[in-house]
């Protein structure tokens, strides 16, 4: 729910605040004077594109900043705050941090819908209708669309694999010649995982062993041999004990002199173990320099890596593998195919019988809405049709589109094909209120659901918008009194005349909103005018 929006700089807008309702927010005024820029404005704090042309001339960057709640957990709320530079560079805050375009599509454009001319177009492109549908029926139809995507995705990865096993095994002479020669040249070495680095290790210890023995003997000898440290700290010791019956503290000296001593004797023991184990073994030095010097010529010729030498054996084996085992691995790879199929058939069964149970009921609701909203008999259904296989998409094995039947003794037909603009309008409301109560959308948008609307079919708009508001946050721009007068907040969208145009936007209460409310049924101010008005909003209390 949006809680506040403040707009400066953007298109002839250069400073405003609103606060919309929980229910119903109506914006009005005259045409042209700048409710387009309000518009823009929620589309910034939403998440959508930033134009630099909606920069106010003379002004250096647009900004726009809200208060949202996204979802009812949400209590705190989120401030969000999007700079765009005349220049085009923009610059997006959350919660005081800095933030990308897609993290504040994500967290606010979620609950946030804009029902303006786009959403008319989305409503006209029979791809959208069975999400549409799907999304009304809830977590069943997301469950079995999720099954039948992964089945679809499991025959996709059996068939990749079918096609390579297949050309594997179509492999010409010269290819399998070439696997033959690159499988016998690796296997000739025999390669193991984890050789090269085992040697890599060892060879520096076995190329310098004489100097590793040197080394610790050297220190052995000089810890533990005759008059080594080993010694002279004995003798320390052994003079200390003489003297400690004259002073007792050189008894402590004396103690951890022999500490030490037990540590050095322990380092000379680790010494000579160490020397022990150094081979100086000549021959064993050169077969190890020579299996190095194999491996590394394995990784110029394949590699570069050892792990790229394995892989590459693999491939040629299992290329040989294909060419010479009578199409067994081909059979299995068919199996595997026809199994998910079968399975994908089964998901597809059950994604579409879903639908079908469930559209009746949907199409039901959208037309019940559709007659509150004076469109006559006209309704609204789904029509579905098994798509050839090779058709399948990740949407499902079926195209399903909304058909409308203007009247009750005429035919249905595509809705894209015969619906008006203002009947767009009136269906796309129908459908926002019967999927807005399980949708997760807080807030809507409306823009232009008012074309061509007039007479009873205005009050009818006007109660269903008001019904639509219970149950979510509702923001309509609008040139009818009637849709006016029930809204819980009333904002009317002005501009001054004079060298340079500005528009306002203030909260309309009281006798202005009266002054509005008549100008919006006639064109004036008068006596009559007024008095009709204050009628129109006394009977919507």
């Amino acid at each position: 729910m949006i809680d506040e929006l403040h707009v400066e700089d953007v298109a002839l807008i250069r400073d405003a605040t609103i606060r919309p309702a929980a229910g119903l927010t109506v914006l009005t005024g005259e045409t042209g004077a700048g409710k387009t820029a309000l518009l823009t404005a929620l589309k910034l704090l939403v998440g959508e594109r930033a134009d630099a042309t909606s920069v106010r001339e003379g002004a250096d960057s647009l900004c726009v900043e809200g208060r949202v709640f996204c979802g009812p957990d949400d209590v705190d709320g989120h401030v969000v705050r999007r700079r765009v530079e005349a220049s085009g560079r923009g610059r997006v805050e959350l919660d005081g941090s800095m933030a990308s375009v897609h993290e504040l599509s994500e967290l606010v454009g979620s609950t946030v819908d804009l029902c303006g001319q786009h959403e008319h177009q989305r409503l006209l492109s029979s791809s959208t209708h069975v999400a549409l549908l799907d999304s009304w029926v809830g977590p069943a139809a997301m469950e079995a669309l999720s099954t039948y995507r992964d089945a679809l995705s499991e025959v996709r990865v059996a068939a990749d694999e079918l096609d390579r096993v297949r050309q594997m095994a179509a492999s010409s002479t010269e290819r399998l010649d070439e696997a033959s020669f690159v499988l016998s040249r690796i296997d000739e070495v025999s390669p193991k995982a984890g050789e090269l680095e085992q040697l890599e290790e060892s060879l520096p210890k076995a190329e310098n062993a004489d100097a590793l023995i040197r080394a610790t003997e050297g220190g052995r000898e000089a810890i533990a041999g005759d008059g080594g440290a080993s010694d002279l700290l004995s003798e320390a010791v052994a003079s200390l004990r003489s003297a400690q019956s004259f002073d007792p503290s050189l008894s402590e000296v004396a103690d951890r002199i022999e500490s030490s001593l037990i540590d050095v004797e322990d380092v000379a023991e680790g010494l000579r173990r160490y020397r022990d184990s150094v081979e100086l073994d000549p021959e064993e030095l050169e077969v190890m320099q020579a299996r190095q010097a194999c491996l590394q010529g394995l990784m110029r010729t394949y590699g570069p890596s050892m792990t790229d030498v394995l892989e590459r054996r693999e491939k040629a084996a299992e290329l040989i593998a294909a060419a010479g085992d009578d199409g067994a691995h081909e059979r299995a790879c068919r199996e595997r195919v026809d199994v998910a199929e079968r399975a994908l058939c089964d998901a597809a069964d059950v994604l579409d019988s879903v639908r079908a149970e469930a559209a009746p009921r949907f199409a039901h609701d959208v037309s019940a809405q559709m007659t509150r909203l004076e469109m006559g008999g006209a309704e609204v259904s789904f029509e579905t049709s098994r798509l050839p296989r090779s058709e399948w998409g990740e949407q499902g094995p079926s195209r399903t589109e909304l058909m409308y039947r203007p009247g009750a003794s005429m035919t249905a037909r595509p809705f894209r094909k015969i619906a008006s603009g203002g009947e767009v309008s009136r269906v796309m409301l129908a459908c926002k209120v019967v999927a807005g109560e399980s949708d997760s959308v807080d807030t809507l948008v409306f823009d232009e659901v008012d074309a061509g609307v007039g007479g009873a079919t205005a009050v009818a708009l006007a109660s269903v918008l008001k019904d639509l508001s219970h149950t979510h946050q509702v923001i309509v721009v609008t040139h009818l009194a009637q849709v006016a007068v029930p809204a819980d907040r009333h904002y009317l969208v002005s501009k001054s005349s004079g060298g340079r145009p500005e528009t306002t936007i203030c909260e309309v209460e009281g006798e202005d909103r009266v002054a509005e409310i008549a100008r919006m049924l006639s064109g004036d101010t008068g006596e009559t005018s007024l008095a009709h008005a204050r009628e129109m909003l006394d009977a919507a209390l």
